[in-house]
């Protein structure tokens, strides 16, 4: 018997939904051809390449020319803040953005820092929330972008993009958003928030690995210059010939999040609160953000004294994590959690369990019974 998947956050299994839409893709059924091609099985596949991308552009409120395709989260990240700066840095050379940032935020500021470019790391406060007067003391004349995470892969917390947004919108200062978490578990409207750029990724929300997108705000018009070059695909932002069964995942993938999130919000939350009552037990539990500005979806909690991957060395049922699937890779503890003022003992005390559209109530009653007996 495979273990409890509670590691949502990590990665989602693809939605049956989603993967019978994309294997018609991959034989000969339909839109196999190479969608740059001129003929019919060329023309075949742009359409369903541009009905996807108008369904991610109605679920964020875009217009789909807004949108371009990329391998994933990570290179719209990329794409985004080494294009802005590429192309605005006669503008300025500084940059904004904060300690618990995804690595491919932070990794590709410091990278921007060997070229010559200023980066100020903001520390969240400790419920993991930014401090929007820290963010305005922070901005200067020479500021070109700000780039925020909506919805934190650790721990959850939502961050106030609308506020965000109404400070840099105001300074004519580029905003850009991680929002690879925020899709399926908080409504996304670029109608009403004027940010610029934002990252997304299929993985998360039950479409395949692989692919993703980032959006370009064209009112008013903001502009990237290219990471990849050969062949001028994606309005000449990122060329490569495309992947139709994998842009054709992610546009139902993220149809259905539209159509779906809130009913599905309710039922994990629900989940949630489940799993921290049959929790209460154990005294030496800690929760390392306040649930109630949190996506029920990621619940980070630490058991003050005890050892997280000993926990979860003896519940080899229980598929949980100690920090995010990038982070896990490499020996450093939570970056997330100990810019949150967390000491080196309460990080390697915390788990971090993520709940999901085919989490069930008896998984939840299993999973919470093993972690309160452990």
């Amino acid at each position: 018997m495979k273990p409890i998947y509670l590691d949502y956050a990590a990665a989602t299994p693809i939605d049956l939904r989603v993967a019978t839409k994309m294997l018609e893709c991959l034989t000969t059924t339909s839109g196999f051809g190479n969608p740059a091609s001129l003929h019919a099985y060329g023309r075949e596949a742009r359409a369903l390449i541009e009905a996807a991308r108008a369904q991610v552009a109605t679920t964020i409120q875009a217009d789909p020319s807004e949108l371009i395709w990329t391998s994933g989260a990570t290179e719209s990240i990329n794409l985004a803040l080494k294009g802005i700066a590429a192309l605005y840095k006669h503008k300025g050379k500084h940059i904004v953005t904060m300690k618990t940032e995804h690595k491919a935020v932070l990794d590709t500021c410091q990278h921007l820092e060997k070229e010559g470019f200023a980066v100020t790391y903001l520390s969240p406060e400790p419920n993991g929330l930014l401090d929007i007067l820290k963010l305005k003391a922070a901005l200067r004349a020479d500021t070109i972008l700000v780039s925020i995470m909506h919805v934190n892969n650790e721990t959850g917390v939502i961050q106030d993009i609308n506020a965000i947004a109404a400070l840099t919108s105001e300074r004519q200062i580029f905003f850009h958003v991680d929002a690879a978490q925020s899709i399926g578990k908080v409504n996304v409207d670029v109608t009403n928030t004027p940010l610029d750029l934002l990252s997304l990724s299929a993985h998360k929300v039950y479409g395949p690995k692989g692919i993703g997108a980032l959006y370009i705000r064209k009112k008013p018009r903001v502009r990237v210059a290219p990471l990849i070059h050969g062949g001028g695909h994606e309005q000449g932002m990122r060329s490569g010939t495309l992947p139709t069964h994998q842009i054709v995942g992610m546009g139902e993938a993220y149809d259905i999040a539209r159509r779906e999130w809130r009913q599905d919000d309710e039922r994990i939350r629900q989940l949630r609160d489940d799993f921290l009552l049959n929790l209460r037990g154990i005294k030496n539990l800690q929760m390392n953000a306040d649930v109630s500005h949190s996506v029920p979806h990621i619940l980070n909690i630490r058991l003050e004294g005890m050892m997280a991957d000993v926990i979860l060395s003896a519940l080899p049922h229980i598929a949980a994590s100690t920090a995010s699937a990038c982070q896990a890779q490499g020996a450093d503890a939570s970056h997330v959690l100990r810019a949150m003022g967390l000491n080196t003992e309460q990080i390697k005390s915390s788990l971090r369990f993520s709940f999901g559209r085919f989490t069930t109530e008896e998984e939840i009653v299993v999973a919470s019974k093993a972690l309160l007996f452990s």
